[in-house]
């Protein structure tokens, strides 16, 4: 099975299933000498890790991420990163109904044509419970970007119709982690939960959007013509779990701008650093960073399991209902905050290595 692995020069590959032994990573590239602090991989996989709050799935698991090697006396040796996550909370027998059952909306089918077999619990391996490996892989690329003053801070900006109102100039991370949606408006966090609640007991979902921030990037980092800095981003978010959309600085809206309303305009500040005045290229322009802030939102469908019944068929092409069982989150967005600035940490820390070899 190819496409397991992210990354050109710093290379993540992903391995295991939903209800295997365990899931895990090995994390190529990344360079010798880093001090490893263990307690920020601990913090970002206790933000993804499901039975965190009442709206998220119940399943619990500690998500201990055991390091097998590529470190030593708390140092990167700069070979292979290899680390492992043990599944513990699998109740597998909650899946027995789904062998012969294609879930609605899932990769059940499409999975199934594609390699004949598949495993029928959780999803296996196109569970969102592989991106733990990610998040732990991301953790380890934060601790490199934080050398260079890079910051990425995402939080929840959608939830369903609910919108929230956020200052980027002002948010931080004690406001996002201030409420269990991750939302920094805390108006707006109150009446998320409360949706996603009465979806819960409704047996629905819903879906939302999560706006990424990203501050201290040197102007410089992509790769023309096909690896542009904003193209690996929108792979990045993309590969993520029920994600359906990416875009960045005006997306969407440029498309109904004029070119005098959109374009950025160029100036020296104080310390004659060449900036722009506006930033509706969301810190890209022509496919690599220029020094600005970048910024995109990423958009999450509903959870495809839901708890009320749905038309199916089966291995035999029969009309079946389908009662889903299992454990599920009515809205996958809050604990999908820090799966997206994971990958945003991959990909901008790949492409600051890359960059290194782009000229004497």
């Amino acid at each position: 099975m190819a496409g397991n692995t992210f990354g050109s020069l710093l290379r993540l590959t992903t391995f295991g299933e939903s209800h295997g032994a365990a899931i895990g990573g090995i994390l190529e590239g990344f360079p010798a000498g880093l001090e490893v602090d263990f307690s920020l991989i601990e913090k970002d996989m206790a933000r993804r890790r499901p039975g965190q709050s009442s709206i998220s799935t119940p399943r619990s698991e500690a998500d201990q991420v055991e390091f097998l090697s590529g470190i030593f006396e708390g140092r990167s040796l700069g070979t292979p990163i290899a680390f492992l996550i043990r599944n513990k909370d699998t109740r597998s027998k909650d899946y027995d109904a789904l062998k012969e059952v294609y879930r609605p909306s899932h990769a059940d089918f499409s999975w199934e044509k594609k390699f004949g077999h598949r495993d029928h619990r959780g999803g296996g391996r196109s569970s969102a419970r592989e991106t733990a490996a990610r998040v732990a892989g991301g953790a380890l690329a934060k601790m490199l970007l934080a050398k260079y003053q890079v910051e990425i801070l995402a939080w929840v900006s959608a939830v369903g119709p609910v919108e929230a109102m956020v200052d980027f100039n002002k948010v931080d991370e004690k406001q996002v982690e201030a409420n269990v949606v991750r939302c920094p408006d805390a108006a707006a966090a109150k009446r998320m939960i409360d949706y996603i609640e009465q979806l819960k007991a409704e047996g629905d979902s819903t879906g939302g959007v999560i706006t990424c921030l990203i501050k201290g990037i040197p102007a410089g980092l992509g790769e023309p013509v096909f690896d542009k800095l904003q193209a690996d981003l929108a792979k990045a978010m993309l590969s993520i779990n029920a994600v359906k959309g990416f875009d960045y600085g005006s997306g969407f809206a440029a498309a109904a701008m004029k070119g005098s309303e959109h374009n950025d305009a160029f100036a020296t500040d104080e310390k004659e650093q060449v900036v722009t005045l506006t930033n509706r290229s969301g810190g890209i322009q022509g496919g690599i960073s220029n020094g600005q802030p970048i910024y995109f939102r990423v958009a999450f469908k509903p959870v495809a399991t839901i708890g009320s019944a749905q038309q199916t068929v089966n291995r035999d092409k029969e009309n079946v209902t389908l009662e889903a069982k299992g454990r599920h989150d009515p809205c996958v967005v809050p604990r999908a905050v820090p799966i997206v600035e994971a990958m945003a940490a991959l990909t901008l820390a790949d492409h600051l290595l890359r960059n290194k070899t782009a000229r004497l």
